[in-house]
């Protein structure tokens, strides 16, 4: 069941996008020549995949639903794994087809990160919580 779009989903969107480390496969291909292997070894090293693909991957998701518990020190709330999800679903849709990344992308940190800091801001202080 999808969230729907708070005001902070396009700021996160956008960061994420940002975020993106992404190249065409014929950038990649060139690369992959010059190191001396084929692109196909290349993509099994470098596990490569077409950005759109590693974007909506359960892995990417789960991934960055891990990082943000640990950050948060509790279980991610029903909404804030919606809003992972939401998020890297978002992303992946915006992503041109032929563009490569890699599924060892820092995005599940940063995403975390965005949405621990988010959380902690509209946190109550923690005077107030005990008065």
């Amino acid at each position: 069941m999808a969230v729907a779009n708070t005001p902070a989903h396009p700021e996160l969107l956008a960061a994420v996008a940002k975020s993106l480390c992404t190249r065409s496969l014929a950038l990649f291909a060139q690369e992959s020549r010059l190191d001396g292997e084929t692109l196909k070894d290349a993509v099994e090293r470098y596990e490569v995949d077409y950005a759109w693909h590693v974007l909506r991957s359960d892995r990417l998701r789960d991934q960055t639903v891990a990082l943000l518990e640990a950050k948060l020190q509790h279980a991610a709330t029903d909404a804030q794994k919606a809003c992972v999800a939401d998020v890297l679903r978002a992303a992946a849709a915006s992503q041109p087809p032929e563009l490569l990344m890699s599924f060892d992308c820092d995005v599940a940190e940063q995403l975390a990160a965005m949405l621990c800091a988010r959380h902690e801001r509209s946190a109550p202080p923690a005077a107030e919580a005990v008065s």
